[in-house]
């Protein structure tokens, strides 16, 4: 299901995946379907660490990265869900083909 609330993002984030949801900044990013598929991936990493375990891992592994670039925006870049999302959101099929705990390879 896709929301939108346009006063819950932060600068340049459009996006984001709480599930059961996709939360979207503006009506417009309906259509985006690279955007889409990107919060879809995550939606598949959340179900299968059981949702709290995908957060928990998540804000974790965004400050230990963050401490270690330096780097607040490089850290969330370098997260392994993150890399994992972006390296295949313009895979429109990588949702379905994807095997379970692949972001694993992007630690």
């Amino acid at each position: 299901m896709i929301l939108v609330f346009k006063h819950f993002f932060y600068k340049n984030y459009v996006g984001l995946s709480l599930w059961p949801f996709i939360i979207l900044k503006s009506d417009a990013l309906k259509t985006d379907i690279v955007l889409i598929n990107h919060e879809k991936i995550h939606l598949k990493q959340q179900l299968e660490l059981l949702v709290v375990v995908f957060y928990v891992t998540y804000f974790i592994e965004w400050i230990i990265r963050s401490l270690y670039f330096m780097n607040f925006y490089r850290g969330y870049r370098n997260i392994s869900f993150e890399r994992e999302a972006y390296d295949n959101e313009h895979n429109l099929n990588y949702s379905n083909e994807r095997r379970p705990f692949s972001f694993i390879k992007y630690l």
